[in-house]
């Protein structure tokens, strides 16, 4: 969903506002295991389809199930791969729905999975959907529009507690305390409606000292509260292990984030595939205790330079994959019963 160029300009089309991080990384990543007939691969952040477009391009026969939860990303994809035709297939969900998305289409696995996580250029650019510090907005940052909490709801309704709870832990912000305590403050006298009135609170949390380092003071909890709003991280303890049962032995899956909490959360699940459950000092490895996935990067692959000064939202990059190497019973039962 990130992708790694700052807009210039609102075009129309989603070619021009999406150019996707390591797109090229991903599709190496990925092709092995989509060369095979009637390969299907998920695409569960389709955001405005630049993977995807990629993989469609490069591999003649695949075919794609593109997940957004965001319509208007939905519908700027559909329009940009309607030449594929029916190798294209958009779905309105959540990422960590990824089972009942595959079982809609009658599969019984697939052979490739593409997570780009956090927010899209789209929902960035957008500048009224609240996401940005740099823009002043109404305090939204919801994917999904049409549902759920708005950041706003979460700062005038939570208490201090909770407000400093969600700024250390989805924004490891080391002042949560002092600012979840000033949001307080200020919305006894008016009410939280607007991101710069945030960002210049937050500011004026921040010790001067730590404001000259570090980039835009807001940046934290701006995080922290967009991910509060749309469940992010629970959500993706939730889809990678669903992504991983999807697939068919020989499927492989890419997942590239954006911050530590996401990059853990990737890295412990993929780990835990990829490293033997047998208890220590046993003569023979069971089969049922050997590794499931074998891991295709060696730690976090981050974009090149060159990449970066291009596209600066491709510097926090943090992109990891792995392959099925054999069922499980949980896989097998998983499979068995769509």
């Amino acid at each position: 969903m990130s992708t790694n160029r700052e807009s210039t300009g609102r075009p129309e089309g989603a070619e021009g506002r999406h150019v996707p991080v390591l797109r090229q990384r991903c599709v190496d990543l990925l092709a092995p295991a989509l060369r095979t007939p009637d390969a299907v691969l998920v695409d569960c952040t389709l955001g405005m389809g630049g993977h995807t477009e990629a993989v469609l391009e490069q591999v003649p026969g695949v075919r794609v199930i593109g997940i957004d939860r965001d319509p208007q990303a939905l519908d700027l994809a559909s329009e940009r791969l309607a030449r594929f035709g029916d190798r294209f297939l958009p779905a309105r969900a959540v990422y960590d729905e990824i089972a009942d998305v595959v079982s809609s289409h009658d599969l019984p696995g697939v052979q490739g999975v593409l997570m780009d996580l956090g927010v899209s250029s789209l929902q960035l650019d957008e500048t009224e959907r609240g996401f940005s510090y740099a823009h002043d907005a109404p305090l939204d940052m919801r994917m999904d529009q049409s549902a759920g909490i708005t950041a706003a709801e979460v700062l005038n309704t939570y208490d201090v507690g909770e407000l400093t709870r969600v700024l250390r832990e989805y924004g490891e912000e080391r002042f949560a305390g002092r600012i979840a305590r000033a949001i307080v403050r200020r919305r006894e006298i008016e009410p939280w409606s607007r991101t710069h009135e945030l960002a210049d609170v937050v500011r004026a949390s921040v010790p001067a000292a730590t404001r000259r380092t570090g980039g835009n003071p807001a940046k934290r909890t701006f995080q922290a509260l967009r991910i509060e709003v749309n469940g992010e991280l629970d959500a993706l303890r939730r889809a990678v292990p669903a992504a991983v049962e999807a697939l068919d032995v020989g499927g492989r899956i890419v997942i590239e984030s954006y911050h530590s909490l996401e990059d853990r959360i990737v890295k412990q699940e993929l780990a835990r595939g990829a490293t033997s459950s047998a208890p220590a000092g046993l003569p023979v490895e069971p089969e049922t205790h050997r590794p499931y996935l074998k891991l295709l990067t060696r730690g976090a692959e981050e974009a090149d330079a060159a990449e970066v000064e291009q596209n600066p939202r491709s510097a926090s990059v943090r992109l990891r994959g792995a392959e099925r190497l054999r069922t499980t019973p949980d896989h097998m039962s998983h499979q068995e019963s769509r």
